[in-house]
Formats: structure tokens, C-alpha cells, sequence
């Protein structure tokens, strides 16, 4: 509608009080001079600047704001004149936009009602589709040869902000019915653009589709953002009448007109560091035990898989991304894989890691294709044009991907995320559409065995059923086996039943239904405790088990917080000490899979295989917030990398087998004292797994040096890369002053097999 002369001029007049009052502080002076300087012509007002000079100002500005962009164009346009004359040609103008706190008026794109329509809001949300930049006409200039002169028109539409809408046809003649011909020259075009705004993928409520928003951007805020940023968009949220016939339909298509586009960082819910957070994060990181107390934090709920929760805090943190001046990039992002039986736990965990990472997207193997994890080439509905949409992965750039269900995925949807685990980008090139998007994310899948469950008689790569090409982009990939063990079963069955047990005040449906949203009051407690209170019912059965038993655990939010400094604000480089045993480490570990009988590990072991050692390094490094890579932070990534590649599991679950059958032996043999006296090394055995502490303590350190002597000299002597562990005792025995037990023998080398010097399988001892 025409707005009220007398009243545009009052705002106008209102508006050049406001800026003249500013002149004493000059802060909107050296802003307009700064926009001269660097050729701009969008000023940004802030919102509290204008509610201290007036507050009836604001809240009118802010319920109606057509009325006011006009006047306050003309207003900066004018200050714009005085300030520099030849700055602006005949006809340009200085645009507002805004900024700042808009109390009830910041609202996701799930909030906007229709309470909000003609008034000026602040949307957050992710960019999800962005079209092409097309120019939309202001003003023709038309010549008639007929009569020698000149006439022009301006155009209008529903999102201007002065007037009514103007048609949309170049006239042809004049009112005498002369010829016009269209002078493209003279003309003046402004560019126009269309994007998708959704809300946030960690904010969405559960078991909903995300709401999205149209926003029409134009002039000088086109190409600000492209798919996947995160943005913040102060506009005008309009009611556009629908295409039907005769207007009939009463539902309205709304879009928002925008008039500022901020880039929010990913650390946009970051959480708030207190100095008080900081000492304590310190002394947590001096402590010799960071990373199991880390590693037992994650999904406490889940009983066992510590290395796997110490391969999830490690990926949480990363590497360090390397961009080379010849163009190389090399990704500082962890890929991890978890292959195994059914019901243990696999998903749970992915769900702890949605918890705890600043940026998590979650996606299932048969709920996804191809082009809705990278980016998909898609028709506007409205224009018909082609625009880009970026997928899951896309979305979430700096962020971590949680794959479920990979193994049911299709081949070819499988093919299309290579690209995204080892260069980290997303190459489109289709329908004239030529774009490379950013995908730095880490990869968490979690798989099923080819045949459900997992088949010990074949080969891990066998059980996998995967490529091999995509196996060495997963760095880190873990055999999860369900172990029937009594003892394992009962632990699980204890831990389980405290879960049930216990309730938290606010638990229940509805602390479901509310998400659990992560607000910035809860991040400013400075006393807020860092470690889980002690609780009878849930954590009972940890009491029972003696000194050996851990029971301190990181609460979720501080958790929340080291994860997210240690990963954004310590960036360690590697010393010479570390980069030689790196290299050290890799040559052996190469010798070892070449040697190795048919099946060998988990992983193929590439040149990746080295990058891997250098990332799970770095992010040990950070870890400890330490600015350097050390030694021990090399031992600490290989001992997660051994684990995975050598899938402990399942050694330990032969062993065991192979105990069980000792144990059955012995009792059938029980009248044979000959057969038990042969036995009593087996039995030994057994029973220093289960009380391992007891022995350990008598054996002396001399001893233990003599002993470990003894056997490096032999497998020197002898070029031996593997000895069973009999041979290992009569060879100490024969040599020592002092004979070793079957017990202090095992105990001895279990010590060495933990400092990662051996490896001991089958009874087999390997040398590392």
C-alpha cells in the first residue's frame, strides 16, 4: 500500500535526529566513510543503538518495517551526499540493513508464524539450496525515432518496499501509437537470487522434517552464502498471494526479504569457557590417566569397548588439517569403521557420539543415497531453472557423519562418498552446473558382517564384504564381537539392570519430546561439578571391585567443553623424536602384514595407513593439550591402531575357547596324576587372567631384567620374529640362576605385551 507522505517524512526526520546524535561518537559517520572507501553501499544499523536513542523507535521499526526502510534509505542516502557529493550517481541510493538483539524476533524457521508476517525478523538456520544470481529489472529507457525522444518506466514488485506492484511488460508504443525502441543501455537492472534456509540439524525436534523458509535476496548480499553455511538473516517476512486462478486459494506462499546475511561460524553453540573451566581442563590433561578417564566418559552407559571409546574421542578431536602451497590437501579428519554381531551396542555408541560433538548429522545406510549424502542438481519449481542442494555430508562441513546400517547400503551410493572420505570435497558436474563443495567431516559407520553374524572360520576382510579401496579410507576399523562368556554376560546383565534402576529427576517422555537443546545459561555455571556424582543404585556393583576399579567419569557438558577446545584451540606439529618413530613404527608394521599367514589384520596396510599414525598422533597430542607431537603420544595411537588392526577381540575370545577346552581336559583326566601334573602350567594360566595383580608384585625388577635379557639375546641370535611360549620358559629356565614358574613366566611377558613390545596369540608369542 502508498504509505502516508507526512508519515515517511516524520521517520525520516526521526532517523536524521538519530544519526545526528551519533555525531559526537562518531561511530555511523566513520562507518559511512568506511563504506565510501570500499565502495559499498548497504550501511548495517544496530538494533541497540537505535532502542537507547529511542525505544519507541525500535519496537516500530521492528512491528513495521515497510514504513521505515524507505525513509531510512533516504535518510543515509542524504548523510551519504553531505559526507562525500560525487560518492553516488543520479538515481543510486545508500540500502539499510540490521543487526543486533531482536529479543522474540530471532526465531528458527520452524517459529515463523503467521503472528510475524509484515514485520522484521532474524531466522538462523543452514543454507540448503542456492539458486542461480539473475538480474530483475528496475527502470527501461525507451527511444521513439517517430518523435526523437526519450521515455522510461519503473517496475515494482510484491517485495519492493515503496508503491504498489507494477506490471511486468515493456511497453512497444508510445500514447500516439509510435514505435519504442528498448535503449538496453540505459536501463538499470539489480541482481536477484532465491535461497532455502532449514533449521538446524542438532536443533530439529525428533520424529519431525525440518521446516524450511524461501529467502529472496538482492543487489549487493547475492552469493554471501552458498550451501552448507550456517547463517543469520534479518529481513522482512512477507505474505506472496499464490499462482491460482482468480486468487481463490486463501493460502498465502510466505517468503522472507532479506536486508542482512551473517556467516555464523560452526561455533555458533559453541559451548562458554569460564577460566575456571580452563585450570580444571589443565590439570585433567597433566593426569597420567587423560585418556582412559576420556575414554570411559563416552557413553557410560555402555558396558566395555574401551579402546573403541578411546578411537571415539580420539576421531572427536582430529588431526591437523594441512593445506600445501601446491594446491595438496591433506585431510586432519578421522574415518572409523565398527564391524560386528548384532545387539552390541554399535548404534548406541554412534547416539553418544551425536551427544557429545559440536556438529553431528546422522544417516542410515538404506535411508540415504548417493546424492543425499554428497550434493544433488535440482529443478526450481518455480523458474524452472537448475540449482545446486547440498547433501548430508555437505551439511555437515567441520562436523562428524554418523552411517549406520553401512553394509545395506547400494554399491553405487557407496562409490560416491570416496570422494568425501579422502580429498573432502564434493565435485558436481552436471546439467551446466560445474561446483566443488566443502564435506570436511569425519566418518563413523557401523556395519553388520556379510551373513549377519560373524564367521570365525573366514578371514576379517571376508566377514567385511567391503572394498578395499574403502577400507583403507576408514583409519581405525573395529571387529565387535558378542562374547558368550558367564562371567562378561553376568557383568553386562548387572550393568544393564542399574541403568533400568536408576531415573533421573527429569527424565521420562517428556524430557524426550523437549531435545535435549544445548542453552548457553548451562555453559556460564562456573561451579558446576566436573566429574559424575557417586550414585548407590547406578554405579553399586563398582564399588565391590576394589582398588583396580575407576570410578570417576566426565559429566557430558565439561566433556563437551574439553572436546571442543582441545579440538579448535591446540594445533600440535610434529618433533623429529616423534616423525622418526612414526616411520619406524610403519616399516614394521608393513614387514609384519607381508609376513603375516592369509587374513592377517582388519586393515589393509597402505601409505594411508602412515597418515593415520600421524593423525591418531596429533589428536593424542591434543588430548593432552600439548602444542608438540611426542613419543608417547605415537606409542599411545599405535596401541588404539594395534587393537583394530589385529582385532584383539577376537584373540581374546580364542584364548578363552582354548582355556575352556584345557579346563575340560584336566577335569576328565583327574584320575591320571600324570596327566595333572602335566596340566598345572595350563591351570597357572587360567587363573593369572583372572587375579593378575597377585603374582605380578613378587617378582622382583632384577628378575624381570634378567628374564627380558635372556630372550632378546636368543631372538637376536637366532633372527626370530615369533617363539610359542613353552620354548620361552625351558630357554629361561635352562639359562637363569634362578628358575621362573609357568605363572611368573606368562606374568612377564603380559608386562611386555602391554609396553606394545610383543604380541602374544595362540600361545605364540610375536615379536613387535
Amino acid at each position: 500500500m502508498e504509505v502516508n507522505e507526512d508519515v515517511m517524512a516524520a521517520n525520516k526526520r526521526a532517523f536524521l535526529n538519530f544519526l545526528d546524535e551519533d555525531v559526537g561518537k562518531g561511530f555511523y559517520m566513520k562507518a559511512i566513510r568506511d563504506m565510501v572507501q570500499n565502495k559499498r553501499c548497504r550501511l548495517i544499523l544496530g538494533m541497540d543503538d537505535i532502542r537507547s536513542y529511542s525505544l519507541d523507535l525500535a519496537r516500530r521499526l521492528i512491528r513495521n518495517p515497510g514504513d521505515f526502510i524507505q525513509p531510512i534509505s533516504d535518510a543515509l542516502t542524504e548523510v551519504t551526499r553531505n559526507v562525500d557529493p560525487k560518492y553516488l550517481k543520479e538515481g543510486e541510493r545508500v540500502l539499510a540493513g540490521f543487526s543486533g538483539p531482536f529479543g522474540f524476533h530471532k526465531v528458527t524457521p520452524r517459529d515463523l508464524m503467521s503472528s510475524f508476517i509484515g514485520s522484521m525478523v532474524c531466522v538462523e538456520g543452514i543454507v540448503t539450496k542456492c539458486s542461480l544470481v539473475r538480474p530483475k529489472v528496475v527502470k527501461s529507457v525507451h527511444y521513439c525515432p517517430t518523435t526523437s525522444l526519450f521515455t522510461s518506466r519503473e517496475y515494482r514488485d510484491i517485495t519492493s518496499m515503496t508503491g504498489l506492484p507494477t506490471g511486468s511488460v515493456y511497453p512497444t508504443r508510445d500514447e500516439n501509437g509510435n514505435l519504442l525502441v528498448t535503449e538496453y543501455g540505459l536501463c538499470e537492472y539489480k541482481d536477484h537470487q532465491t535461497l532455502s534456509m532449514q533449521e538446524v540439524p542438532e536443533n530439529s525436534a525428533p520424529g519431525q522434517l525440518p521446516r524450511t523458509v524461501d529467502v529472496i535476496i538482492e543487489d549487493d548480499l547475492v552469493d554471501s552464502c552458498k550451501p552448507g553455511d550456517r547463517v543469520s538473516i534479518v529481513g522482512i517476512y512477507k505474505a506472496l498471494p499464490g499462482k491460482s486462478k482468480g486468487s481463490l486459494n486463501g493460502v498465502f506462499r510466505t517468503v522472507l526479504i532479506a536486508n542482512n546475511v551473517s556467516l555464523l561460524n560452526k561455533e555458533a553453540n559453541a559451548p562458554i569457557y569460564s577460566l575456571e573451566d580452563l585450570k580444571r581442563m589443565k590439570e585433567i590433561a597433566k593426569r597420567n590417566d587423560t585418556f582412559d578417564l576420556l575414554g570411559n566418559s563416552v557413553a557410560p552407559s555402555i558396558y566395555g569397548h574401551l579402546w573403541i571409546k578411546k578411537a571415539v574421542i580420539l576421531l572427536m578431536l582430529g588431526g591437523v588439517e594441512k593445506n600445501l602451497k601446491n594446491g595438496t590437501h591433506l585431510r586432519g579428519d578421522i574415518n572409523m569403521m565398527m564391524v560386528g554381531d548384532p545387539s552390541v551396542a554399535k548404534s548406541q555408541l554412534l547416539r553418544a557420539v551425536m551427544n557429545i560433538a559440536p556438529l553431528a548429522i546422522s544417516t542410515t545406510g538404506r535411508g540415504s543415497s548417493g546424492v543425499g549424502l554428497t550434493a544433488a542438481v535440482t529443478s526450481d519449481q518455480e523458474t524452472g531453472e537448475k540449482r545446486l542442494e547440498a547433501g548430508a555430508m555437505v551439511l555437515a562441513d567441520r562436523g562428524v557423519v554418523c552411517i549406520d546400517e553401512f553394509d545395506k547400503m547400494n554399491d553405487q551410493d557407496r562409490v560416491s562418498i570416496h570422494e568425501v572420505m579422502e580429498q573432502q570435497t564434493v565435485t558436481i558436474a552436471k546439467a551446466g552446473i560445474h561446483a566443488s563443495l566443502n564435506a570436511r567431516c569425519s566418518v563413523i559407520a557401523a556395519a553388520n558382517p556379510i551373513y549377519g553374524t560373524y564367521d570365525r572360520s573366514l578371514t576379517p576382510t571376508k566377514n567385511i564384504g567391503l572394498p578395499d579401496s574403502l577400507l583403507s579410507r576408514f583409519d581405525l576399523l573395529f571387529i565387535v564381537l558378542d562374547q558368550m562368556d558367564p562371567e562378561i554376560d553376568r557383568q553386562i546383565a548387572e550393568h544393564v539392570s542399574h541403568m533400568h534402576r536408576y531415573c533421573t529427576d527429569d527424565g521420562g517422555i517428556g524430557a524426550f519430546e523437549k531435545g535435549a537443546r544445548y542453552t548457553e545459561e548451562d555453559d556460564g555455571d562456573v561451579n558446576a561439578p566436573i566429574f559424575v556424582k557417586y550414585d548407590r543404585v547406578l554405579h553399586g556393583h563398582e564399588k565391590k571391585r576394589g582398588k583396580r576399579q575407576k570410578n570417576e567419569r566426565l559429566t557430558i557438558k565439561f566433556l563437551k567443553k574439553y572436546v571442543h577446545y582441545a579440538k579448535n584451540r591446540i594445533q600440535p606439529k610434529l618433533t623429529d623424536e616423534a616423525a622418526d618413530h612414526i616411520a619406524t613404527l610403519y616399516a614394521e608394521l608393513r614387514d609384519a602384514s607381508a609376513s603375516a599367514k592369509s587374513g592377517g589384520g582388519t586393515l589393509p596396510i597402505t601409505a594411508r595407513t602412515l597418515e593415520t599414525i600421524i593423525r591418531l598422533s596429533t589428536a593424542h597430542a591434543k588430548l593432552k593439550l600439548r602444542n608438540e607431537v611426542l613419543k608417547g603420544d605415537v606409542e599411545a595411537a599405535l596401541m588404539v591402531l594395534n587393537f583394530a588392526i589385529y582385532h584383539k577381540e577376537l584373540t581374546d575370545m580364542e584364548e578363552r575357547e582354548q582355556r575352556e577346552r584345557e579346563m575340560e581336559m584336566k577335569q576328565k583326566a583327574d584320575h591320571d596324576p600324570g596327566h595333572d601334573a602335566d596340566m598345572d602350567g595350563r591351570t597357572d594360566a587360567m587363573e593369572v587372567d583372572e587375579v593378575p595383580e597377585v603374582e605380578t608384585d613378587e617378582i622382583s625388577p632384577e628378575r624381570i631384567e634378567a628374564f627380558e635379557t635372556i630372550l632378546g639375546q636368543h631372538v637376536l641370535a637366532n633372527h626370530l620374529d615369533q617363539i610359542s611360549i613353552s620354548e620361552v620358559e625351558r630357554l629361561v629356565n635352562r639359562e637363569a640362576p634362578a628358575p621362573y614358574t609357568r605363572r611368573q613366566v606368562e606374568s612377564i611377558l603380559e608386562r611386555m605385551q602391554d609396553a606394545n613390545r610383543i604380541m602374544i596369540r595362540d600361545g605364540i608369542l610375536r615379536i613387535i
